[in-house]
């Protein structure tokens, strides 16, 4: 069994500020892909940013030069930095990942539980 645990989220003003993690536990032989997502109301899921096993990363056009991912690869934790943040961030973030998992050697993808973030200007 394997579980991704978000937080981090909350209620903050434009130009503002918001770090969220993302830690994963269970079962785990090794982490390759991590990303955050987010869903507005209305409106699909879109990537955020993204960084595979070897530290590469890609990001949103929407936020690139605003958000940093990174992640603690001791920890199974990913984390997102996300600075100067606009009413337009706002949304319901998701962390996915993708997990080979110790018992089974298999990769599966998991989802967290989501957590909302409120920019208010």
């Amino acid at each position: 069994q394997v579980q991704l645990a978000e937080s981090g989220g909350g209620l903050v003003q434009a130009g503002g500020s918001l770090r969220l993690s993302c830690a994963a536990s269970g079962s785990i032989a090794s982490i390759n892909f991590m990303g955050w997502y987010r869903q507005a109301p209305g409106k699909q899921r879109e990537l955020v940013a993204s960084i595979a096993s070897g530290d590469s990363t890609n990001y949103a056009d929407s936020v690139k030069g605003r958000f940093t991912i990174s992640r603690d690869n001791a920890k199974n934790t990913v984390y997102l930095q996300m600075n100067s943040l606009k009413p337009e961030d706002t949304a319901v973030y998701y962390c996915n990942a993708y997990i080979v998992q110790a018992t089974s050697n298999r990769q599966f993808s998991y989802w967290g539980q989501g957590t909302q973030v409120t920019v208010s200007s």
